[in-house]
């Protein structure tokens, strides 16, 4: 299971709350975030979102090689003794940012993240769509790719948008303004049988 939409738009929150939710019922579950859950991940995460300008393909590629080491050395390894993973973004956040908003092209994109994590894509993605605005006052400008501005989070937005209606089976769209104990018994009740 994984949590998408721009900064802001509550992703982390309900993330916590699935996971928090399956572990009451006993279910292991590992939460994981991209970039980050490693330690490469996490020297991935700094450098991504606190570092230099970069060139989209490099970004991309940044992106890609924290998560492969995130799905070899965690990811897998929970999923094979039984563990529900549900994790705060994952490729479709590559897909949006480099491969729509940044203009790389969704079919390279995908192609170089199915390779890393060896065809391995979430049962289900839960998409929080909300009003720019709000948004932004939620998350501030606190990282590089936050302070790209207005027009690239516009663009990230339809990006996410556009994602949703060509992937309608897996990607659930649902609307991260509702408060967060209520979305949260919105995102249980239509994922009900893949959780």
């Amino acid at each position: 299971m994984t949590f998408e939409g721009v900064d802001g738009s509550g992703k982390s929150t309900q993330a916590e709350l699935l996971r928090d939710t399956l572990a009451a019922e006993g279910r292991e579950v590992v939460l994981t975030r991209e970039p980050g859950g490693t330690e490469l991940g996490e020297r991935v995460r700094k450098l991504v979102l606190d570092g230099p300008e970069m060139t989209p393909w490099a970004e991309a590629a940044l992106f890609a090689a924290a998560r492969a080491e995130l799905v070899a050395t965690v990811v897998r390894p929970a999923l094979a003794r039984g563990a529900d993973v549900v994790s705060d973004r994952y490729v479709d956040s590559s897909l949006a940012y480099q491969g729509i908003a940044r203009g790389v092209g969704v079919e390279h994109v995908l192609e170089l993240n199915l390779r890393v994590v060896q065809g391995l894509m979430p049962d289900a993605t839960v998409l929080l769509l909300l009003d720019l605005a709000e948004a932004g006052r939620r998350a501030g400008e606190t990282d590089r790719l936050e302070r790209a501005g207005a027009d690239f989070r516009a663009r990230v937005d339809a990006a996410y948008r556009e994602l949703a209606e060509r992937f309608p089976d897996r990607i659930v769209a649902l609307d991260g303004g509702l408060p967060a104990d209520e979305l949260s018994e919105v995102i249980r009740e239509r994922l009900r049988g893949r959780i």
